[in-house]
């Protein structure tokens, strides 16, 4: 029983992080905590529709925070004892582009090791690259290090060495759609802790070390813009956001057809198929008339070849990306589809015929617990559950140290049982005896740390490729 209770505190002792997701066409709100095994735990899920967004962009500060608070509040239903004070937030739109830069820094004392505190600074350095007039950096992510004349993917962290170096990915956006969104969260009285590029959040939530050395790119489908990120040798070699996704395709269909947008979102997510020649010749859908008007039968086909068109140029600026990075022959992992678009009917085989490459659908279960894999089995959650993966990278690296979301009732339960398990202490030591050492070793609670050690060395190895993605420096935007 005190080992039970030994590593439900130890739970209880990780920060709790909330992750939010703006979406286009919804606002997904997740919060989770990592137990001892290295899992998160889902303490609260919560979604709404979105309002005041288009193509990732807040257009409309107001109705964007209305959209978030909805979520939020549909997670509080789920977990009222949940205090949420600070969230981790995705970003995407068409204004994102990144930088492919190198830098390198001189050692004063080239016998002492390497530091975090070196590559802290070397990251910093980065800083000072110069971005259009209205971007920003919004993450600056290592992708390979050098130290002195050694070459290659190295952890220079503990290597001695007179210069050490790195090659970056660099992300910016623009300034005043960054603001948008931290205006937003601020309106509701919550801490914008860090952005985090939703490509990178989503990748990072369905990737496995496999995956990586065989090299994929992942294609995160949304409402307002498809996320592109591609992994070859282990490392982060791009990232690319299309500015089409789903709401492109429903408008099509709306446009099209003449029928209500809503009417184009239903026929889409119940009717819809990727692939045309896969749709019945015979079935019709039939739409109710406007105020008194004949009502009309739509084809299936021809609903199914409007969504085809939109979702090859999808697929093909996609393929345009991988292109230019001259690896889309060596990504032996393929494509792998995640995000609500991806649940289109027959969009695998659409996307092998376009890009000549396997193709799977990646769900968000690689880093949850097993009691909450059948209610994340969903594409629409990845990006979510990824930006809590780099909540959590942050506080392990030392980035934040603070956590203010809490479970009030928790920590009043966490205290009453250490006086508890305190008392029951003193109350052996005044009766019993004296034991022998290999008694007072036998009784003693295990040691669940160690325990946890060993049990985390099993996801290293995953963790090192998947979060050096993560890499990131403090920002004054968002302290």
């Amino acid at each position: 029983m005190d080992n039970i209770n030994t590593q439900d505190k130890m739970d209880n002792e990780q920060p709790i992080i909330v992750g939010l997701d703006i979406g286009t066409t919804k606002v997904v709100a997740i919060a989770g905590r990592k137990n001892s095994y290295g899992k998160i735990d889902i303490l609260g899920l919560g979604m709404a529709d979105s309002a005041g967004v288009d193509h990732g962009v807040v257009l409309n500060i107001e109705e964007c925070t209305q959209s978030i608070e909805n979520a939020l509040n549909d997670l509080k239903v789920k977990n009222p004892e949940l205090e949420i004070h600070e969230v981790y937030v995705g970003i995407a739109g068409g204004h994102i582009k990144s930088i492919q830069a190198k830098g390198e820094r001189v050692r004063l004392n080239p016998e002492e090791e390497i530091t975090k505190e070196d590559i802290r600074a070397l990251i910093e350095d980065q800083r000072q690259l110069f971005v259009p007039a209205g971007d920003q950096i919004i993450d600056i992510i290592p992708k390979e290090y050098f130290v002195d004349n050694t070459v290659g993917r190295v952890n220079p962290i503990g290597m001695p060495g007179v210069k050490i170096g790195a090659t970056f990915h660099v992300i910016t956006g623009d300034k005043m759609a960054i603001r948008n969104i931290k205006r937003c969260v601020d309106k509701i009285g919550l801490k914008t802790k860090d952005l985090v590029l939703q490509p990178l959040a989503s990748a990072a939530a369905i990737l496995t070390e496999e995956d990586l050395e065989a090299g994929v790119a992942v294609i995160d489908i949304g409402g307002g813009t498809t996320d592109l990120a591609v992994f070859h040798d282990g490392i982060l070699k791009h990232t690319a956001v299309i500015p089409l996704a789903g709401k492109n395709i429903t408008e099509d269909i709306r446009k099209v057809l003449q029928v209500l947008r809503a009417q184009a979102e239903s026929m889409k997510t119940r009717f819809g198929t990727a692939l045309a020649t896969e749709a019945k010749e015979d079935a019709y859908i039939v739409i109710p008339g406007l105020r008194g008007m004949p009502q009309k039968e739509i084809a299936v086909q021809n609903l199914a070849a409007i969504i085809e068109a939109r979702m090859r140029e999808i697929l093909e600026f996609a393929m345009e990306e991988l292109k230019k990075l001259n690896i889309d022959h060596e990504l032996f992992g393929g494509i792998i589809l995640t995000g609500g678009g991806s649940e289109l009917k027959n969009l695998l085989q659409l996307t092998e015929f376009v890009t000549g490459l396997n193709a799977r659908v990646g769900y968000p279960v690689e880093h949850v617990s097993s009691s909450h894999i059948e209610e994340l089995h969903n594409q629409r959650f990845s990006t979510c559950i990824g930006v809590i993966l780099r909540g959590y990278e942050d506080y392990e690296s030392g980035k934040f140290e603070k956590n203010r979301n809490v479970i009030p009732k928790e920590i009043k339960e966490e205290y009453a049982e250490e006086e508890s398990i305190n008392n029951s202490d003193r109350f052996i030591e005044s009766v019993e005896v004296e034991s022998e050492k290999e008694e007072e070793i036998e009784n003693k609670p295990v040691d669940t740390k160690n325990r946890e050690n060993t049990i985390n060395k099993i996801f290293n190895s995953i963790k090192r490729s998947i979060m050096v993605i993560f890499e990131d420096i403090d920002d004054d935007e968002f302290k």
